[in-house]
């Protein structure tokens, strides 16, 4: 028997054949497009190796070559859903390579859920199962206008009685596409409600998540002092920080100490305690040279921290030996490979690189390191398969930290089975494993969750609670505050294999497209004919979904039963 396992890549590519590929196409090396480099990026250290890289594939005339092969392909996860759908129910093609699938008698698809999310057969029993709602309401008329490209208003009666799924909504009538509006028109009311009062509890599985997901309303929600943030970042995120990055840092901090520009190394005790204070210090040097437009001094800055760093890591006494370690770590890092997982204090030490950037984000708005938490989950180890989290090591942390600060609202980033980074799910995971801890010893009725995506997966409006409207200078904000912060990201040397740029772009688009998709249900004029100037400033809309902790805790369970097959 001939047989044939594999997935799916992110543009329908199977065995590396890529979209475009010639089905005729046999064993071969090959290059590769955007999409798969930036899949594999994060494992090889950075999109400018895995650009340069080639890979030897099976063809797909090779792979039905034998008529009664099995061939199997696994997908898993929402993100993949829209590959699955092109290679099932469309014919076959070269743009969608696991197509020639339909040739093989034997071919056969394991999906789950998400994977199969987009499939007409999974669409019809969404819509023809179980009780009808207002998001099913929502959801088949926002479609509608979408595949007719028809504003909601335009939408006749006829219109919604033809299609497949409008013609479900019970009662359907002329006022149906107004109660489609009002819910809409509710949801960014909900969104646009000044909050008091409230300690905010943000988490983000990396650095940048909490930035690219909620910057804009958490910037308007801090504008009232009666409310008070906390922001905690619970993995390391040392994966992010090429080589190449940090190396130019170690030398730009080598010269500074060289040229005797890192004065605080002359006090009496710096080694022995005066690293550890003034880390706030190093936040406010680099962001006036920010306003000042002065690079040098920002470089200094990230210096002045990275001295600090060392000094704690590897317990030095002096400068002669803080510059001989510096070398030191210089030549070790040149001597690895790119992607190599590094040695365990220099994994931090890259690590500790991206927690000063998350620092920098949230000083823009005021916010002291005291308010920025680095929890380093140990079950984020930098490996391709990652441990599952651990009570005592990974939840207690975070148990620790909600009876500390007592927050009302718990943020935190809520994508779908198998979308986004691994780490998004496990980190989930742990914070609703130290909520229902939480929940054993305090009353949580009155906690709201605030689940948010970013650049790896969206929301539809029909799903959200809230509706944020964004503005031009929101934008600009975020992604100012994203370039300026996330030295190491500019580059973008790990891009979504949806955008090649930054990641604050991509927000951008996301948002964009956002306000599209409700601006053919509630018109343009709604936005720019409002009497509102913040809707009329608006230039995209943000989504996030509240949750009682009943409702977080059933879809945490729901998802990892999605996920690990738990019951």
């Amino acid at each position: 028997m001939v047989f044939f396992l594999g997935g799916i890549g992110p543009d329908g590519h199977i065995a590396f054949n890529i979209k475009g590929s010639d089905p005729y196409s046999t064993t071969r090396l090959t290059s590769t497009n955007f999409e798969t480099q930036a899949v594999a990026a994060g494992d090889l250290g950075g999109i400018e190796i895995s650009k340069e890289r080639l890979v030897i594939t099976i063809g797909l005339e090779t792979i039905i070559y034998n008529k009664d092969a099995v061939a199997i392909i696994f997908a898993a996860g929402e993100a993949k859903a829209p590959m699955i759908k092109d290679a099932m129910e469309l014919p076959p093609s070269n743009l969608y390579p696991a197509s020639v699938l339909s040739q093989l008698s034997n071919g056969r698809f394991y999906l789950t859920q998400g994977a199969a999310s987009m499939l007409k057969d999974y669409i019809d029993n969404y819509y023809h199962s179980g009780s009808w709602s207002q998001e099913k309401t929502d959801r088949a008329v926002m479609s509608l206008t979408q595949k007719l490209n028809k504003y909601a208003e335009h939408l006749s009666l006829d219109d919604l009685k033809g299609d497949d799924y409008t013609k479900l909504i019970p009662d359907v009538s002329n006022t149906t596409v107004q109660q489609v509006i009002a819910s809409i028109e509710n949801k960014i009311k909900t969104g646009t409600k000044p909050l008091s009062n409230e300690v905010f509890y943000h988490t983000g599985p990396h650095h940048d998540d909490i930035s690219l997901g909620l910057l804009p309303y958490i910037h308007y929600q801090s504008r009232n002092e009666t409310n008070s943030s906390h922001y905690s970042v619970l993995t390391s995120g040392f994966t992010a920080v090429t080589n190449k990055f940090l190396i130019k840092i170690l030398r730009d901090t080598l010269s500074f100490i060289g040229r005797e520009e890192v004065e605080m190394l002359n006090y009496p005790d710096f080694f022995e305690n005066g690293y550890k204070n003034k880390k706030d210090k190093d936040v406010y040097h680099y962001l006036i040279n920010i306003a000042s437009g002065n690079e040098e001094e920002r470089a200094r800055a990230v210096s002045h921290r990275m001295v600090r760093n060392i000094v704690e890591l590897w317990n030095l006494k002096s400068k002669s030996g803080l510059r001989e370690k510096i070398r030191e770590i210089i030549d070790t890092v040149n001597s690895s490979y790119d992607g190599q997982n590094p040695e365990p204090k220099i994994q931090i030490l890259k690590g500790m690189i991206r927690e000063y950037e998350e620092e920098l984000v949230w000083a823009h708005f005021g916010v002291r390191t005291k308010n920025v938490s680095h929890l380093r989950l140990g079950f984020y180890t930098g490996a391709i398969f990652t441990e599952k989290p651990k009570r005592e090591r990974d939840v207690l942390p975070i148990l620790q930290q909600l009876k500390e600060i007592n927050p009302t609202v718990i943020s935190l980033a809520f994508d779908p089975e198998g979308s986004g980074p691994d780490t998004h799910y496990k980190v989930l995971q742990a914070i609703a494993e130290a909520v229902r801890e939480w929940g054993k010893e305090k009353d949580l009725s009155g906690l709201k969750i605030w689940g948010y995506r970013n650049v790896w997966y969206q929301f539809n409006a029909a799903d959200v609670s809230h509706i944020f409207p964004v503005s031009l200078n929101a934008m600009s904000t975020m992604d100012e505050s994203f370039t300026n912060s996330y030295l190491s990201q500019v580059d973008a040397s790990f891009p979504s294999y949806r955008y090649n740029g930054k990641f604050s772009h991509l927000s951008i688009q996301t948002w964009v497209e956002q306000l599209k998709a409700v601006q053919l249900v509630l018109g343009k004029p709604y936005f720019y004919d409002n009497e509102s100037p913040r809707l009329r400033a608006t230039h995209g809309l943000l989504f996030f979904k509240e949750m009682n902790v009943e409702e977080f805790l059933q879809s945490a369970r729901e998802l990892e039963k999605s996920t690990e097959g738990a019951f």
